[in-house]
């Protein structure tokens, strides 16, 4: 691990040592955790302030914060009915949202456990993870990992999966972002290249159906700067029908001309404005989390994009987030 930059961050509640490693590439600071694959911070040159929202206590991401950053898999978002059919066997899995759905996989997540350190260096790291058979009613020995890469003002994520039996596999990384350090990310200016969003109900799952954004709330395809809570925004644009090239689908720009382009291979691109997500310390609407991924409760709806996993495939998921100064 030549020229990597590893200290401790800390320790959990029972005992586990947490590092944290810092990659850098000249315009670029990333700081990523061994808990939950967190990006805790995200400095570009110039700034004086992390880009991204994050705490310089575990004990914050093992609490209130445990979705602040993390890599969240096997499966993001919801699972309505917290069943699913696979192959013609259900699984059941934790009632954890709204006393009737499965949210971010539950207490299985990886968003809570400890990586290890598979690969590092000065601009590189490659965290992994194994997860068993049957945790959180998921089958299959899964392998994941999650690599991170500094390059001029870019940072790539890229995040693989292989399993032993069919399951169903779709992560996402679930930072906030505010590109202004201010108490809220109103004034930031949205663009999404959606032409469609997932319609949800009301505890913001999915319906199954899907809705042209042309001339609504969320058409924010020319560009946008929606006032927190107006409209409120948990939602999942559709970018694609399936994986695909990395492709450039969002850009957010902060009132002091800092951009963030995200480009991702993910059909789906989640939003949400933050209202229940406040810092220790800190209010609601602080930032605004990105999260690219497959489209929500896929396996209970006909016609989205599948997101089982078999043995004998990898799944890849690439979300590259990049920066400039206006």
């Amino acid at each position: 691990m030549s020229g990597a930059e590893i200290m401790e961050f800390g320790k959990t509640a029972d005992g586990r040592i947490v590092h944290a490693v810092t990659l850098r590439s000249g315009a670029l600071t990333a700081t990523v955790l061994t808990w939950g694959a967190v990006l805790q911070g995200l400095w570009l040159k110039g700034v004086p302030h992390s880009l991204t929202l994050g705490s310089d206590r575990l004990a914050d991401y093992e609490g209130p914060m445990v979705h602040h950053g993390s890599l969240v898999a096997p499966v993001a978002n919801r699972i309505s009915g917290a069943r699913a059919q696979l192959d013609g066997r259900e699984l059941t899995f934790e009632k954890n949202h709204a006393g009737r759905m499965t949210l971010h996989s539950g207490s299985a997540g990886t968003q809570a456990k400890v990586w290890t350190i598979a690969q590092a260096d000065a601009r590189h790291v490659v965290l992994a993870l194994d997860l068993a058979d049957g945790e959180g009613g998921f089958p299959g020995n899964r392998h994941v990992e999650a690599g991170f890469e500094v390059t001029g003002a870019a940072l790539r994520l890229t995040i693989t999966a292989t399993t032993d039996r069919p399951t169903f596999f779709n992560a996402t990384n679930h930072s906030y972002w505010n590109l202004d350090g201010t108490a809220t990310w109103e004034g930031h200016r949205l663009r999404v290249a959606a032409e469609e969003r997932l319609l949800t109900d009301a505890e913001d799952c999915a319906t199954g159906e899907v809705e042209p954004v042309a001339g609504g709330a969320y058409d924010f395809r020319s560009g946008a700067t929606p006032v927190p809570g107006n409209p409120p925004i948990d939602h999942c644009f559709a970018l694609a029908r399936a994986r695909r090239a990395l492709t450039p689908e969002m850009w957010l720009t902060g009132r002091k001309g800092v951009t963030l382009e995200v480009a991702t291979t993910e059909p789906g691109l989640q939003l949400y404005d933050g209202r229940g997500a406040a810092r220790p310390g800190c209010g609601p609407y602080e930032g605004i989390a990105i999260e690219a991924q497959g489209w929500p409760d896929a396996p209970n709806r006909a016609g989205f994009p599948s997101i089982v996993l078999r043995p004998g495939e990898e799944v890849r998921q690439v979300t590259e987030w990049r920066f400039r100064r206006g």
